[in-house]
C-alpha cells in the first residue's frame, strides 16, 4: 500500500510540473466507494464555458460517454462519478478497457465490425478503429462545408467526441480547476500549468492539499480526504477571490443535483395519477380523489423546485434546449390541469395532465444523450432575458396548453370508443376541452407575434419564412381552423375531440421535428438528435387510435341511423 500512494503522490506531482510519469504495481487500490465525495465535488472547475461544481463535470461527462449517470465495472463495483474522475486521472483502475463509451447506432456498429448487441465499448478498443476514425474525418469536412450528415456520420462524430473527452479526463487536461486571476471569460489551467498566472509560492498552499488528497485518497480515508478537499478548494479561491464561484453557488448547485426534483415528480406524478384513476372509476371516491389530488400537488412542488433551482445556477429562463423546455412544458401542463380543476373541480382535468407530464419527465430521463440536462451558456441570439422570457415561455406555454387538450382529447376518444352515445351527451366534458384550446390559441398567437418582434430586433426581419416559425404558424392556423370551424358548426363536437389530438402533432413539428428532424434554420441553438423511434412510435400508435376511435363513432352512429329506420318503420 505505501508504494501505492508513493505512486499516487508521484503522479500528481506530475501534473502540478507537467512531467509525464508513469507506472505500475500489483499493489491493489484502497476501496473508495465508501468515500464522501462532497467536498471534492464542491471544488469549481470551468468547463464548456462555465465555472460549476467539479461534481457537475463529473456527472455530465459520465453521461455523455455512457448514456447513463452511473458505471457498474467489469468486476461488479458501482462507482460514483466523482470517483470515476479522479480514478481515472491517478490511473487506479484500467479504465481505457472498461467498456463504457456508448456507440447506440447499429449501422455504425455493423460498419466498424463491432458487436450489433452490445451497445458500450473500452476506449483501447474504438480508439483504435481506423475506419472510425475515417468517417469522423469526412463527418468534420462535410460539416465544414455546411453539408448534411446522414445518421452514421452524426454517430460517428459523437463517439469521437466521447473518446476526445475520456482522453482529456484521463491526461488531466480536462481538470480546469486553477482559476484566472483578472477576468471572468479567462482560461481556467490544469494544476500542471499553473505557473501560467501564479508563482510557486502562491501556489504552495494548493499543491501542498493536493498531496494530501491524493495520499488520502489512495488510502481509502474519508475523513482525511473531505478535509483536504474543502482546504485544496478554500486555497484556490484564495488565489482569486473575485473569478472564484463563491460557496452557495457551488452548494445550490450540488443539492440541486442531489436533491434530483424531477425524478421525485416522476414518482409522485405516478403514484397520484394511480390514485386519482381510482377514485374516478369508484365515483365516490372522495377521499381517494384528495390524497392523488395532495400527491400531485407535491409532484408539482418538487418539480417547481427543480425548475426554481436551475433558473438560480443559470441565471435564466429554463427554456434554452429540448430538455428544459420538456421539463418547463411538462411542469406547466399539470399546474394549468390543477388550475382548471380548481376552477371546475372536474378531476378529468387531472386524469387528462398527469400522464402526459410523466410520459415528458420519463422521456427526457432515459434519454439524457439525445435531451442532455447540461446547463450551457447562451448563445448571442439568446442573450436578451427580457425577449426570452416573454417569447418563450409564451409559446411553450401554449404548448402546454395544446399537450393538455391532447390529453383531454385521448380521454374523450376513449369514452367515444367504449360508448359513442355516453360521451357525446356529455357537454360540460366538451365545453371544458374547447376552454383550454382557446387559452392555448390565445398563448400562442401572442408568442408567434412577439416572436416575430424578437426576430426584428435580432435579425433585422419580422418573418422570414424560417422552418420554426413556419410550422409554429401551421400549429396556431390548425387550432383556429378547429375552433372556427367548431363555431361555425363546419363540425360536431367529436370532430373537435379529434382535431384537439391530430393537431397537436403539428406542434409537434414545431416543437420537436424542426430541431431533431429537419435541423436547419436559424433557430439552430436548439438543433439535437435521437428520439425519432420514440416520437414516431408515439405518433403511428396516436393515429392509430384516433382511426379506431372514429370508425366506433361511425359504426355506432350508423346502428343508431338504422335502429331509428327500424323503429319508424
Amino acid at each position: 500500500m505505501k508504494a501505492r500512494v508513493f505512486i499516487l503522490v508521484a503522479t500528481v506531482i506530475a501534473l502540478f510540473t507537467g512531467v509525464n510519469y508513469a507506472a505500475s504495481t500489483d499493489a491493489a487500490p484502497a476501496d473508495t466507494s465508501s468515500v464522501d465525495f462532497k467536498q471534492w465535488g464542491l471544488v469549481a472547475i470551468q468547463d464548456s464555458g462555465r465555472r460549476k461544481p467539479l461534481d457537475t463535470f463529473a456527472r455530465e461527462t459520465l453521461i455523455r460517454l455512457t448514456g447513463r449517470s452511473t458505471y457498474t465495472d467489469k468486476t461488479g463495483r458501482k462507482w460514483q462519478p466523482n470517483d470515476i474522475v479522479l480514478s481515472a486521472q491517478l490511473e487506479t483502475h484500467d479504465w481505457k478497457n472498461e467498456p463504457m463509451v456508448l456507440v447506440s447506432s447499429g449501422k455504425l456498429k455493423e460498419q466498424l465490425g463491432l458487436d450489433k448487441t452490445q451497445r458500450r465499448f473500452s476506449f483501447a478498443q474504438l480508439v483504435g478503429s481506423t475506419e472510425l476514425q475515417r468517417i469522423a474525418n469526412e463527418a468534420r469536412a462535410r460539416k465544414r462545408a455546411e453539408q448534411t450528415l446522414d445518421r452514421i456520420q452524426q454517430e460517428a462524430l459523437s463517439v469521437s467526441d466521447r473518446l476526445v473527452l475520456f482522453s482529456n479526463v484521463v491526461d488531466g487536461s480536462a481538470l480546469l480547476i486553477i482559476p484566472a486571476p483578472r477576468n471572468e471569460t479567462d482560461a481556467w489551467v490544469q494544476p500542471s500549468e499553473f505557473a501560467r498566472y501564479y508563482s510557486d509560492a502562491q501556489f504552495a498552499p494548493a499543491q501542498t492539499q493536493l498531496q494530501a488528497l491524493v495520499n488520502a485518497y489512495a488510502q481509502g480515508d474519508g475523513f482525511n480526504f473531505s478535509r483536504a478537499a474543502h482546504q485544496l478548494r478554500e486555497n484556490l479561491r484564495a488565489l482569486s477571490p473575485s473569478i472564484y464561484p463563491q460557496d452557495r453557488q457551488l452548494r445550490l448547485e450540488y443539492f440541486y443535483n442531489h436533491f434530483e426534483g424531477f425524478y421525485r415528480a416522476i414518482w409522485c406524478y405516478g403514484i397520484a395519477l394511480v390514485i386519482l384513476i381510482a377514485a374516478y372509476l369508484r365515483k365516490r371516491g372522495r377521499a381517494l380523489q384528495s390524497l392523488g389530488v395532495a400527491i400531485a400537488l407535491l409532484g408539482l412542488a418538487f418539480q417547481a423546485s427543480g425548475i426554481l433551482m436551475r433558473c438560480m445556477i443559470a441565471g435564466r429562463p429554463p427554456v434554452t434546449n429540448m430538455y428544459e423546455s420538456i421539463i418547463w412544458v411538462s411542469f406547466a401542463v399539470s399546474l394549468f390541469g390543477m388550475i382548471f380543476f380548481a376552477r371546475y373541480r372536474a378531476p378529468v382535468y387531472l386524469l387528462a395532465a398527469l400522464p402526459v407530464t410523466l410520459i415528458a419527465l420519463l422521456l427526457v430521463h432515459q434519454m439524457p444523450i439525445a435531451m442532455p440536462s447540461s446547463i450551457d451558456p447562451l448563445v448571442p441570439v439568446l442573450r436578451d432575458n427580457f425577449w426570452l422570457t416573454i417569447h418563450v415561455l409564451t409559446i411553450t406555454l401554449s404548448y402546454a396548453a395544446f399537450a393538455l387538450a391532447m390529453g383531454f382529447g385521448h380521454i374523450l376518444l376513449w369514452r367515444y370508443a367504449r360508448n359513442p352515445a355516453t360521451a357525446s351527451g356529455d357537454a360540460p366534458m366538451h365545453f371544458w376541452l374547447y376552454r383550454v384550446l382557446q387559452l392555448g390559441v390565445l398563448l400562442l398567437a401572442a408568442g408567434t407575434i412577439l416572436g416575430g418582434v424578437w426576430a426584428n430586433y435580432s435579425w433585422g426581419r419580422f418573418w422570414g419564412w424560417d422552418p420554426k416559425e413556419t410550422w409554429a404558424l401551421i400549429a396556431l392556423l390548425c387550432y383556429i381552423l378547429t375552433l372556427h370551424g367548431r363555431l361555425a358548426g363546419w363540425w360536431t363536437e367529436f370532430g373537435l375531440v379529434v382535431a384537439s389530438v391530430v393537431c397537436f402533432l403539428a406542434v409537434l413539428m414545431a416543437w420537436y421535428g424542426v430541431n431533431f428532424v429537419l435541423g436547419k434554420g436559424l433557430h439552430s441553438y436548439g438543433f439535437g438528435i435521437g428520439g425519432e423511434t420514440y416520437v414516431a412510435t408515439f405518433v403511428i400508435a396516436d393515429l392509430l387510435f384516433v382511426a379506431f376511435a372514429i370508425w366506433r363513432y361511425r359504426t355506432s352512429k350508423h346502428a343508431i341511423v338504422i335502429a331509428g329506420d327500424v323503429v319508424a318503420g
